[in-house]
């Protein structure tokens, strides 16, 4: 049994948790410094729940003593805490965030542990998008455009936002603040976020798109030079970007991110009923005809290991673990650096967990 150690006891750390343990092929540790988050985590009693705070000095190298790999599902600014201390240590790393910045830091500290493999990214976008995009446009003879849009929204809207808490409350904020990556007209850009509002229509209900930070992963790197747009939106009802640009522009709450963050979780309530909407889209190229090819999934929440988790839940989580379990096994790159598009797309989702991907539109 390898032993793991999950970082950050929220909503998607304790499902990770719970999804390793239960399989009785890891032995699991999740840490968090906040000792209610810690012992109100759904998780079996063969996880062992350990209170730390990171920033003491030693607290994290005695947590990582022989531990196989840590997983961080802990805030994106503690990113590149955690991967200096197992590059130190010489444990494989995995993480889930979103920052743009703090994945520049953990690609370079990638090179400080040869032995051992860096993974970031792990999560669903970025993440599990990249690698269906890559898997996508390697059938191409040559790609043109490649558009990666995905939404974590509440099935049932019931506020002028049309949105409800499912995801960290903090990297969503970043995500709408922080520039954008993207390659237009062929050249590599940031783009504002909130910006490039697009209107979109699947399985009948309507939606809008616009430009959110970190979800292209690596993806800029990989296709540079190589394709004429590719950018990343994230999906949402109608209306919603209109209202977070006067929160976030017009009213300067971009500047005062406590205060949106408190205002969020004081005001939009949580829900268990949610559905992630996935849509992965390349044209280009094939057999001398411009093609397109798509890539859609809808996926709810469900019950799993006999505790209910949301769409969110299974899907970051299942996607970390299925790198995890394929890490383990040795069909991916067990040292340097690992990019999302050097994990195939048939060998992810024929994992245990991988198979959570499965669409589950109604």
């Amino acid at each position: 049994m390898r032993k793991i150690l999950v970082i950050g006891a929220g909503n998607i750390g304790s499902t990770i948790a719970d999804f390793l343990a239960s399989t009785g092929d890891y032995t699991v540790t999740l840490t968090d410094r906040d000792h209610n988050t810690l012992k109100a985590a759904s998780v079996p009693d063969s996880v062992q729940r350990t209170v730390a705070d990171l920033a003491e000095e030693g607290v994290l190298p005695a947590l990582l003593q022989g531990c196989f790999a840590v997983l961080s599902a802990a805030p994106f600014h503690l990113t590149t805490r955690i991967a200096s201390a197992a590059a130190a240590a010489g444990v494989n790393y995995l993480d889930l965030t979103e920052d743009v910045a703090s994945t520049k830091i953990v690609r370079e500290l990638s090179t400080k542990a040869p032995s051992v493999a860096f993974i970031p990214q792990c999560g669903l976008a970025p993440g599990f998008v990249s690698i269906v995009a890559h898997d996508i446009a390697r059938r191409f003879d040559s790609v043109d455009t490649i558009q990666l849009r995905v939404g974590a929204l509440p099935e049932y809207s019931t506020n002028a936002l049309g949105y409800n808490l499912t995801w960290s409350t903090d990297g969503v904020i970043n995500e709408y603040i922080e520039p954008c990556e993207a390659i237009v007209s062929g050249k590599r850009r940031l783009v504002p976020a909130l910006d490039g509002l697009e209107s979109l229509t699947i399985d009948g209900v309507k939606y809008e798109a616009f430009n959110t930070s970190g979800g292209l992963g690596s993806l800029c790197d990989t296709y540079d030079g190589r394709v004429r747009e590719l950018n990343y939106r994230t999906i949402r009802y109608p209306g919603h970007s209109a209202i977070m640009k006067v929160l976030l522009n017009d009213l300067r709450l971009s500047e005062r991110r406590d205060v949106i963050k408190s205002i969020f979780e004081h005001a939009l309530p949580v829900t268990m009923q949610d559905v992630i909407i996935i849509l992965v889209t390349v044209s280009g190229q094939r057999d001398g005809r411009l093609t397109q090819e798509t890539f859609v999934r809808a996926i709810h929440g469900a019950t799993v290991n006999g505790r209910p988790r949301t769409g969110i839940q299974i899907t970051t989580a299942g996607a970390i673990c299925a790198v995890l379990d394929l890490l383990a096994e040795g069909r991916i790159p067990t040292s340097g650096l690992v990019l999302q598009e050097d994990i195939a797309l048939s060998q992810f989702l024929e994992n245990r967990f991988g198979k959570f991907y499965q669409d589950s539109r109604r």
